[in-house]
């Protein structure tokens, strides 16, 4: 979508546009109660200034939907095909490395009660692996702020990608 499409979009069809960056309806309606926007850089930093911080209940609920890494969303939704397009560097036919992030996932889920999220766009399997493997390391309190920017990298990432000049 067009910035200037987005910003004349109803409500609804500009939150509809938004959703799949982040389901955060904190960040999405922000955003879209904030139109309109001269530029995309003024939509990136707005969505940056909403997106501060996440909060714990608006991680979980924008994780509750996020596949494993490693795993291949399923679905024809905008937020699967996204997540399919950021995972394009984790080779499923490797299967060393899909074991490797197999045991990593459970390991991290059992750690932090939660999947493990990272940006994964533009990063290899083995970038994303040794993330895993180090984040696997850090105290709770630590993981957290680490996940709420990931999320918010992810959000940008998808901002950008969602609406354009």
């Amino acid at each position: 979508m067009l910035l200037e499409e987005f910003n004349r979009a109803d409500r609804d069809e500009a939150v509809a546009a938004l959703r799949p960056c982040v389901d955060v309806g904190r960040w999405y309606e922000g955003l879209v109660d904030r139109r309109p926007f001269p530029s995309i850089e003024a939509l990136v930093t707005q969505a940056t200034v909403v997106a501060e911080p996440f909060t714990p209940r608006e991680i979980a609920s924008a994780l509750a939907h996020h596949p494993r890494i490693g795993e291949r969303s399923q679905g024809d939704s905008r937020e699967s095909t996204l997540s399919r397009s950021e995972q394009a560097g984790v080779d499923p036919s490797d299967a060393e490395i899909q074991e490797a992030l197999r045991a990593g996932n459970i390991a991290y889920e059992e750690r932090f009660g939660r999947v493990f999220l990272i940006r994964a766009a533009g990063r290899s399997a083995a970038e994303i692996l040794a993330s895993l493997q180090e984040r696997l390391q850090n105290d709770p309190e630590v993981e957290d702020l680490v996940v709420a920017e990931q999320l918010s990298e992810i959000a940008l990432l998808r901002l950008r990608g969602t609406v354009t000049a």
